[in-house]
């Protein structure tokens, strides 16, 4: 156990602490690049945050910061014990905290564990989270001209360029929203009033997408415009190949990305926690 006092002669007690000693500043990196990854992670959604429908999803890199912190201070201390073990007057200064220690790193392993839980199933939780929040988004994509709306339409259309997808769940759930401001339909035309009385809610629908779900490695000029009518554009059918706007949802991109980002680092973690378990570093005097 690793409570318990163990004897080493002189050689056997430089090698473990040499090996200790590495192994406590391996720990400290790797809690340098949890709190980087936290960091990196809780900018990615920052970026993200108006299209996520409320504020949990910080939840676990704000944990994945603190806990990457702690884990090189323990590390940092645990590093200078087994230092200070090889020389018995440095080492008596030690011996009080020493047991504190080893109970602390237990609890702390058991923290490691359960942040390492909650990485692997970020997942889930982001699913409902963007599923609501891009459809309110889209909701907002035509009120450039509305205080604290405007920025919407160029974060969604940077988000779609971005990781070629277009649409909530695929690009036809733009045909279920007006996406047009008021502001760039004249009213005064037929077809304008036709679709909005022909409409319960009054929306302007038209069976198109934003320009930011085109796919520029498509060989021909985009068609974003009337996409599922197949008369409206010469040799062209909405139902082959030829159809050349992103396909897939936002969602499933956006949880693909964070959940890949997610699983990396409840690695990570894991890995931190293994470094850290108190049965791996046992100081040589104990």
């Amino acid at each position: 156990m690793a409570l318990l006092k163990v004897k080493f002669d002189l050689k056997r007690r430089v090698r473990l602490s040499q090996m200790l000693w590495l192994l406590y500043w391996i720990s400290v990196m790797a809690g340098v690049l949890v709190f980087g990854l936290g960091l990196f992670f809780k900018i990615e959604l920052r970026k993200r945050s108006e299209l996520m429908d409320n504020n949990e999803s910080h939840f676990v890199p704000n944990l994945l910061i603190g806990i990457g912190l702690v884990a090189c201070g323990i590390s940092a201390m645990g590093s200078k014990i087994c230092y200070d073990s090889l020389d018995s007057s440095k080492f008596t200064k030690w011996k009080a905290v020493l047991k504190p220690f080893l109970v602390f790193c237990l609890l702390f392993n058991a923290l490691l564990l359960f942040t390492a839980l909650l990485c692997f199933t970020a997942r889930i939780s982001l699913q409902f989270t963007l599923a609501e929040g891009l459809r309110n988004s889209m909701k907002y994509y035509k009120d450039t001209d509305v205080p604290g709306r405007c920025y919407m339409k160029r974060t969604l259309d940077l988000m779609q360029m971005e990781f070629h997808c277009c649409g909530n769940n695929n690009y036809k759930d733009w045909f279920e929203i007006q996406w047009i401001s008021n502001r760039y339909l004249d009213f005064s035309s037929k077809e304008v009033k036709d679709r909005i009385n022909s409409n319960v809610d009054g929306q302007y629908l038209v069976n198109g997408v934003p320009f930011s779900c085109c796919n520029p490695s498509s060989p021909r000029p985009c068609i974003h415009y009337q996409v599922t009518n197949s008369s409206a554009h010469y040799s062209y059918d909405h139902h082959t190949e030829e159809l050349n706007i992103w396909k897939h949802g936002c969602k499933a991109a956006l949880v693909s990305y964070y959940g890949g980002l997610m699983n990396s680092i409840g690695v990570l973690v894991l890995l931190v926690t293994f470094l850290q378990d108190p049965k791996n570093k046992t100081s040589p005097q104990i």
